[in-house]
C-alpha cells in the first residue's frame, strides 16, 4: 500500500515487543521507533540489535526513522507504547516505566491523536491509570480531544515462527472509530488476522490470564518433578508416558523467569487483592515456581555429595546457561541467578558459562564475571545444564571428558544429554 504522507505512528519503547512491531509497521505506514536509550537508538541506527531479534540487513533496509528526541515525535497521530511491566523486589506491579512513558507522550499529544498500550497490565490501567496521567500532562481531555487503545504483545523472544506479522492480534478502542482504525493499523501487517475485544479492560484480562495459565500448568509439572524424584522416578520418563494421552497437556519442568511468566501472575494477583479476592491458585503456582531453584540446588548438592563424598567448598561446579531462555541473549528475571545463590549458599565455587548474554551487561547488573568460551576451561567436579542453548545440545563424550574431573557429575535439568555416553566414572542426574 501505499504510505500516508499525513499520518505517522509513533512506537515508544524498542525493546523485544517494540522493535519487531516498529519495523513491521515501517513497511505499510510512516513510523517513527523512539527509545530514551541513547545507545539504543546509536546501535539500531549502526545495524546491530543486541535482543537478536531483528538482522543486520532488515534494519538497513528498513524505513523506520529511530530517535530519542521527545520533539521529533510531538504531534503525530498514533503512539502505540511497548515499555516493560516488571515487579518490584517484593513482587508489586512497578508501573515506573509505564508512567515515563505516558507523560512523554502525553507531552507530545495534539487533539485526535490515539495512544494503544501494548505492555502486560491488569484490567483497568489504561483507562484509570494511563489516561489521567495523559490528560494532567497534556491538558486534553480523554475520550473528547485524543482517544486510548489496548492491543496487547504476544512476542517470544527467540521464536521466529510465531512472530508479529503471524500470529492473531486482539485489539480494544475506547470508540468504535477507534477500533476500526486500530483493526486497520494491525491488520496490515498480520492479514487482517484481529481479534476485537468487547472492551479495553477485556482486553487488558485476557493478557494478563495468558501467561498466568502457563505459570501455573508449569507449576504443576514443578510439584510432580519433586514427588517423583523423592520415588526415585524421572520426571521426563513420566512425563514421556503421559504424553502419549491426546489431551494431556506437554508442560515441562524447570526454572521460570523472564520479564512475562514470572511476572505477569503478580499484576492478576494485585488486581484479586484490591478486589478483596484472595488469588490462592495464581500465587501457589508462583510459590511452586520460586521454590523450584532451590529444589534443584538442595537436589543436585545431595547428587555430588553422594557421587564424590568430598566437601562443597573444595568441589568447583561450572553452571551451563544464564538467559531466561533458550538461544536468545535476555536474562531478565532469571531464575539461573538463584540456582547460583542457592549453590554458592552450599559452599560450591561457581563459574557460570552462557555464549548469548552479553557479559558487560551480566556483570553490571548481576556481578557475575560470565564466561562466552569453553576453551580452556577444565577439572569441574560438576556441570550444570541450567539453558538448552543449541551449542550445549551439541556436546559429545570428548567435551565432558574436557571440562570434567575423572569423577565429576553432569546435572541435567533441562534433558540435554539424556543418552550421551559419559567419561568412565563420571555420573549424570536429570530430572
Amino acid at each position: 500500500m501505499n504510505k500516508s504522507p499525513t499520518e505517522t505512528i509513533v512506537v515508544i519503547g524498542l525493546g523485544y515487543v517494540g522493535l519487531p512491531l516498529a519495523i513491521a509497521l515501517a513497511k505499510q505506514f510512516t513510523v517513527i521507533g523512539f527509545d530514551i536509550n541513547k545507545t539504543r537508538i546509536k546501535e539500531l541506527n549502526q545495524g546491530f540489535d543486541k535482543t537478536g531479534e531483528i538482522s543486520s540487513e532488515t534494519l538497513r533496509s528498513t524505513s523506520l526513522q529511530l530517535t530519542d528526541k521527545e520533539e521529533v515525535i510531538s504531534g503525530k497521530n498514533i503512539y502505540i507504547v511497548t515499555v516493560p511491566t516488571p515487579v518490584t523486589p517484593d513482587n508489586q506491579p512497578d508501573l515506573t516505566p509505564l508512567k515515563s512513558a505516558s507523560h512523554i507522550v502525553a507531552k507530545a499529544l495534539s487533539p485526535g491523536a490515539i495512544v494503544v498500550y501494548e505492555s502486560t497490565v491488569y484490567p483497568g490501567i489504561t483507562e484509570d491509570f494511563c489516561g489521567p496521567l495523559l490528560e494532567a500532562d497534556s491538558g486534553l481531555t480523554c475520550g473528547q480531544d485524543f482517544f486510548l487503545g489496548y492491543s496487547p504483545e504476544r512476542i517470544n523472544p527467540g521464536d521466529s515462527v510465531h512472530t508479529v506479522n503471524k500470529i492473531v492480534k486482539v485489539i480494544s478502542g475506547q470508540t468504535p472509530a477507534v477500533v476500526t482504525k486500530l483493526s486497520h493499523i494491525y491488520g496490515s501487517i498480520n492479514n487482517d488476522n484481529i481479534f476485537i475485544a468487547k472492551n479495553i479492560k477485556t482486553a487488558e484480562a485476557a493478557k494478563v490470564i495468558e501467561n498466568t495459565q502457563r505459570d501455573i500448568n508449569i507449576a504443576f509439572i514443578n510439584e510432580v518433578a519433586m514427588i517423583m524424584n523423592k520415588l526415585g522416578l524421572s520426571v521426563h520418563d513420566v512425563l514421556a508416558a503421559a504424553n502419549t494421552k491426546w489431551n494431556f497437556l506437554p508442560f515441562q519442568p524447570g526454572l521460570v523467569g523472564g520479564h512475562c511468566i514470572g511476572v505477569d501472575p503478580y499484576y492478576l494477583a494485585e488486581c484479586a487483592k484490591q478486589l478483596k479476592h484472595s488469588p490462592e491458585v495464581i500465587l501457589a503456582g508462583r510459590q511452586t515456581n520460586e521454590s523450584m531453584s532451590a529444589f534443584l540446588a538442595n537436589t543436585i548438592h545431595q547428587a555430588l555429595q553422594k557421587h564424590l563424598n568430598t566437601k562443597p567448598h573444595t568441589q568447583k561446579l561450572l553452571v551451563l546457561g544464564l538467559t531466561f531462555k533458550e538461544n536468545v541473549p535476555d536474562f531478565r528475571n532469571t531464575k539461573v541467578i538463584d540456582l547460583i545463590q542457592h549453590l554458592e549458599a552450599h559452599g560450591y565455587q561457581i563459574d557460570v558459562h552462557d555464549p548469548c548474554a552479553d557479559p558487560a551487561d551480566v556483570k553490571r547488573f548481576l556481578g557475575i564475571n560470565l564466561m562466552t568460551r569453553l576453551d580452556g576451561l577444565s577439572m569441574y567436579d560438576g556441570l550444570i545444564g541450567a539453558v538448552p542453548h543449541n551449542g550445549y545440545r551439541e556436546f559429545s563424550t570428548e567435551t565432558f571428558q574436557k571440562l570434567l574431573k575423572p569423577r565429576g557429575l553432569v546435572a541435567d535439568i533441562k534433558q540435554l544429554w539424556p543418552d550421551m555416553t559419559l567419561p568412565p566414572e563420571c555420573a549424570y542426574w536429570c530430572l
